[in-house]
């Protein structure tokens, strides 16, 4: 799972499970979404002083039942929610209906299990931050990020692996990609995207490739729900504070509630307080140091300007 690459396939489907009339999130794992909720009604039981079993006696149901719940190993009704936050006297109507919400969009069905044979776990989960989110912020030291990316541009990337890939699922990755594209085509969540200069610079061998994309991020950086930033080059030791990695928002606040952050293997989720305040430091200090926008689109401008200068032949 990354905002670049995908390199690996899904083993096992993330279709829900029930077991005794308890619903399952994702083959009994929890998920990014189940976690997500067990974790809001945790706290709100704690800020209320507490125990589970007062919970669990809230809701009818037992002790057992609301520690899966709070670990995400088991789904939460609506009402279960609703309940709940009566029971922990939680009165803000924001906060309330967005777990409202995310408890019934834990049993919705995502487009992206179209692709199970392709998509594995971890980069399910990075669809599903997608897809819930209200604001993304993506930093990229190497890559375009994927919801940026051309399709030619994305094959090129995805060949490049370690990893072989067969070209049939080579497609699907790419019909991935160009899905989760519109997400942002439709407006649904603010993008803002810090790219490191020289991985637009230097983005392809083929100019085509490159004119494609450079072309791209021009355009898309014209929505009014999207922001394209160059980091300088020269900006190296502020580029070197991380590797890639994508900050999610899912409140009308653009406070920081996961990070995904991808490595050679796979994408872990960030969720410690703690952990994310370093990240959202980190972003906003990639984001002083880079081009404004206009800036940025400027430098592009240039280079599609360049490539299209005829090459001098040697004296």
């Amino acid at each position: 799972m990354s905002s670049g690459v995908d390199y690996a396939f899904i083993q096992n489907g993330a279709l829900e499970q029930t077991s005794g009339g308890v619903t399952m999130p994702a083959g009994g794992r929890p998920t990014v979404r189940s976690r997500r909720l067990g974790a809001a009604l945790k706290r709100h039981r704690e800020a209320a002083g507490l125990d589970q079993a007062a919970a669990a006696e809230a809701i009818m149901k037992s002790v057992t039942k609301v520690s899966r719940m709070e670990g995400g190993l088991v789904s939460a009704s609506a009402l279960e929610v609703r309940t709940l936050l009566d029971r922990f006297e939680v009165q803000d109507p924001g906060e309330r209906a967005r777990l409202e919400r995310w408890a019934r969009a834990s049993n919705e069905r995502g487009w992206w299990l179209d692709y199970q044979e392709t998509v594995r776990p971890d980069y399910a989960d990075h669809i599903t931050l997608e897809s819930d989110s209200t604001n993304i912020r993506s930093w990229e030291p190497a890559l375009i990020p994927g919801l940026l990316q051309t399709p030619e541009y994305a094959r090129s990337v995805i060949t490049s692996g370690p990893t072989f890939i067969t070209p049939e699922r080579v497609d699907q990755l790419i019909e991935v990609r160009q899905e989760r594209q519109r997400r942002i085509e439709a407006g649904g969540t603010h993008f803002t995207a810090i790219i490191w200069e020289p991985a637009v610079t230097a983005l392809s061998d083929d100019p085509d490739i490159c004119k494609g994309q450079w072309l791209r991020l021009l355009d898309t950086g014209r929505r009014q729900n999207v922001t394209v930033q160059l980091l300088p080059a020269s900006a190296s030791k502020i580029a070197g504070m991380s590797g890639p990695f994508v900050a999610f928002s899912f409140g009308v606040e653009p406070n920081v509630e996961a990070v995904a952050v991808r490595n050679v293997a796979n994408t872990s989720v960030v969720e410690a307080p703690a952990d994310l305040a370093l990240y959202s430091n980190v972003f906003d200090q990639l984001r002083s140091a880079a081009m404004s926008p206009q800036e940025s689109a400027g430098r592009i401008r240039q280079l599609l300007s360049d490539a299209e200068q005829p090459t001098k032949e040697a004296p």
